[in-house]
């Protein structure tokens, strides 16, 4: 017999049966099992941890696509359908407030199940229903559907992230973490790059016939390369089969906890509300992210109105209008590598114990950049200047919303530590309200004020945000202090 490190004596046996795996002491005298150093996720090959990533990645990816891929397809929708284009609208807005509600019942669901019982479930359900959507006999069916595949799509906005983080240390979490947090926002600017094309030269139900295609193959990929990488539910797995094989009692710690799963739903819909309700610090940069995503998607019908009606381009170019937006996201991930640096003097700064308030760092020049960026489309949007100056103007408003929200997820997760997936979680529920509801009054807005009013308008407010990251960089520790969720 040999002595576990909670004071149990454990089989000889049981111990080689478990390698290096270790023991703690449970409740009422039993023993929890801990997952071996090999068996650790971390411990994957790092080719095996990337091209999981990458999988990861380009499905959520797929999925904001599918928010947007509406977009170009309106006007095919409302004829063929026989209804307002305000009503073909609702095809992206109906979709996003999906993916804002889905991270309240996904998220939830991951911590009892593992990832991948989420990530097949809801992208199988996404696949189905999405056949419905290409097909659909009538606008009330098309509508319905695209609300449920926002739902279900919804995974890879609340669990993804997860998974990333569970691959790789601290210390090598920034790059993948990067390429990850690009997917859900380059996707509604790749949506109608993709969807101009197929609407210029196809019937618009190719639109969501091509997305079936993609969707499928997405779906493969996930179960082929993605492992389960939820380090609870690995463990309890171990301690299934050390049951089994060798007839001893060693429960996980999972098995311990007397959760249950309707009552994390049920905290995980009112607690990002009761966070946003008693913490103005996660009111005001949730309040941030939500105008700015909203104005992104506000985009989708702007940008016909400025290209389309003021010079000239069909579908398939105003579809490509929005590669600057684009250019500008991957002009901020090739930045990366240079804020990495940058958070690692931080970290040897503060001795290894970096506050929250070091992390709006890069949102200093993201909050700059996306104002000076819808500015400079404002006032380049008359008929006489070149189409080009606007989409150049694009280029740094794209980069500074990777900057913003890189900065606020960043910044929410380690404030709110012990709550962090519902800080999150209520940031993507005001993001997607506001998402869902901009592209509904846009058009009204440009009329009414024209393009160079209306783009100045939005301009405006984001310059009001912008001191944002300035002022809680300053007077976060202090406000945080005084909380009874941050941490302090």
């Amino acid at each position: 017999m040999v002595d576990s490190p909670g004071g149990e004596s454990i089989d000889t046996t049981v111990r080689e049966e478990l390698g290096t795996g270790t023991f703690e002491k449970g409740e009422e005298g039993t023993s929890t099992l801990k997952l071996d150093l090999d068996d650790h996720p971390k411990s994957l090959p790092l080719a095996r941890k990337w091209v999981a990533v990458l999988v990861i990645c380009s499905a959520a990816l797929c999925v904001a696509c599918t928010s947007s891929i509406a977009a170009p397809a309106e006007a095919g929708e409302s004829r063929d359908f026989g209804v307002s284009k305000e009503v073909s609208i609702l095809g992206v807005s109906l979709f996003i407030s999906g993916l804002g509600v889905g991270p309240l019942l996904l998220g939830p669901l991951s911590e009892f199940y593992g990832r991948n019982p989420v990530y097949w479930v809801s992208y199988s359900l996404f696949w189905i229903f999405s056949w419905p959507v290409a097909f659909a006999p009538n606008i009330g069916v098309f509508l319905v559907f695209r609300f449920a595949t926002g739902f279900l799509g919804a995974a890879f906005l609340s669990v993804a992230g997860g998974s990333v983080s569970d691959l790789f240390s601290d210390e090598e979490v920034g790059n993948p973490m990067a390429v990850y947090t690009i997917s859900p926002f380059i996707g509604p600017v790749v949506g109608p790059l993709i969807s101009g094309f197929i609407n210029q030269n196809l019937n618009w139900r190719w639109t969501y016939r091509i997305q079936l295609i993609w969707a499928f193959f997405e779906l493969v990929a996930l179960i082929l390369f993605v492992p389960e990488t939820y380090e609870p539910i690995l463990v309890k797995r171990k301690a299934a089969r050390i049951r089994k094989e060798a007839g001893k009692h060693i429960p996980s710690p999972l098995e311990l906890d007397d959760k249950r799963v309707l009552h994390s739903i049920i905290v995980s819909c009112y607690k990002p509300f009761q966070l946003l309700a008693y913490e103005r610090m996660a009111l005001l940069l949730d309040l941030w992210n939500a105008l700015v995503l909203g104005i992104l998607y506000l985009a989708f019908q702007a940008f016909p109105i400025i290209f389309e009606k003021g010079h000239g381009f069909d579908v398939q170019a105003t579809g490509m209008s929005f590669l600057g937006i684009g250019l500008g996201m991957i002009l901020a991930l090739g930045s990366q590598p240079y804020w990495n640096r940058f958070y690692a003097r931080q970290h040897r700064k503060y001795e290894g114990k970096t506050p929250p308030e070091a992390h709006l760092l890069i949102g200093m020049p993201g909050g700059v950049l996306v104002s000076l960026g819808l500015y400079w489309i404002a006032f380049t949007t008359f008929n006489g200047v070149h189409w080009i100056l606007p989409i150049l103007g694009s280029i740094p408003f794209g980069t500074g919303i990777l900057y913003v929200f890189t900065s606020t997820f960043t910044y929410l997760v380690t404030a709110y530590r012990p709550i962090a997936a519902s800080a999150m979680a209520g940031n993507s529920a005001f993001r997607s309200a506001f998402a869902a509801g901009f592209p509904l009054f846009a058009d009204q807005m440009y009329a009414r004020l024209g393009t160079v009013g209306a783009t100045a308008l939005l301009a405006g407010l984001t310059t009001l945000m912008a001191p944002l990251p300035f002022i809680f960089y300053r007077y976060g520790a202090a406000i945080r202090s005084q909380s009874k969720f941050a941490v302090s």
